[in-house]
């Protein structure tokens, strides 16, 4: 598979958008736009995975740790951590989860 992520990027006007890029029974990679003053809530994942934030401005909390998300940010999360995240500008990132 031959992806330029860059041009998979698109906003809505007030919403959050997900895009699959590879999904199979050990890899689960999505592409997260947030558009600007979008949240998403509390939540937490039975995988570990990262977060790798391509471009935009926002906050990542884990665990009660606030990450600020912006260009090249990469954030290592164990399976079961509570995170949240909210975007400040428009945001996107890629989100990688790994069954074990």
């Amino acid at each position: 598979m031959d992806e330029k992520i860059n041009e998979l990027i698109e906003y809505s006007k007030k919403g959050i958008l997900s895009k699959e890029i590879v999904k199979n029974n050990k890899l689960n990679i999505t592409l997260f736009c947030m558009a600007k003053g979008t949240e998403i809530s509390e939540h937490t994942s039975t995988k570990q995975g990262f977060v790798y934030i391509i471009e935009g401005d926002g906050l990542f909390n884990l665990e009660g740790k606030d990450i600020t998300m912006s260009s090249g940010v990469f954030i290592y999360m164990k399976d079961n951590a509570t995170h949240s995240l909210k975007a400040d500008e428009n945001t996107s990132f890629i989100l990688v989860l790994t069954n074990s």
